[in-house]
């Protein structure tokens, strides 16, 4: 008499895992960060054009005994204006390592914490520095020139063309200084904007 063969349980079906379809990651948001480093190269680039005008700015009189040469020490308004410009390069130069490692890796260098202070800060610190150097760069170059063209309407009165036959060599020299100033101003302009970039990005922080 046969024996009935124990029926086998079912085994169970392994449930089919949902295949994942591969979608891209999405990438780091990186507008700000590559905006921030774009703007600190036309600040660098721009202080450091400045620096070379204006450092490079003369004017030489031969007089009939002895011959004089002006350069942008000579006057005060000047000499703070390289002062703007040498304290914004060293900011700029600071800056600029933690901007390429944030645009490019997408993450700060130092702690997440206090470098957007840092940047805050110190954005707003060298603003307000080149504001003033380029007030006073153009106010004095403005100023020097209405001096100079008043002197030399007033001695022409008098049939005194002393002055005039230097005019070109100093329009050339506050011309040259009106060029730096320029360049100082479109540094000015980004800065304003990098300011405001790390105004939002401590904002994002808080």
């Amino acid at each position: 008499m046969s024996r009935s063969q124990p029926q086998s349980q079912p085994q169970p079906q392994p449930q089919p895992q949902p295949q994942s379809e591969s979608q891209p990651q999405p990438q780091p948001y990186k507008t700000l960060p590559i905006t921030t480093l774009v703007l600190r190269v036309i600040t660098l680039i721009s202080l450091i054009v400045s620096l070379i005008i204006l450092a490079s700015d003369t004017a030489t009189i031969k007089g009939e005994y002895r011959e004089v040469t002006y350069r942008f020490k000579d006057l005060y308004a000047y000499r703070y204006m390289l002062s703007v410009i040498v304290i914004g390069l060293v900011y700029t130069f600071l800056q600029l390592p933690f901007a390429i490692h944030h645009a490019s890796l997408g993450k700060r260098l130092m702690s997440p914490d206090g470098l957007p202070h840092f940047d805050f800060l110190g954005d707003k610190v060298v603003l307000c520095l080149l504001g003033t150097g380029v007030g006073a760069a153009f106010g004095a170059t403005m100023d020097l020139k209405k001096s100079l063209d008043e002197s030399d309407d007033l001695l022409e009165q008098y049939e005194i063309t002393l002055l005039s036959q230097f005019r070109s060599k100093l329009d050339n020299f506050f011309n040259m200084a009106y060029v730096s100033a320029g360049f100082l101003l479109i540094a000015f302009f980004s800065t304003i904007v990098s300011s405001v970039l790390s105004s939002l990005a401590l904002s994002k922080k808080s």
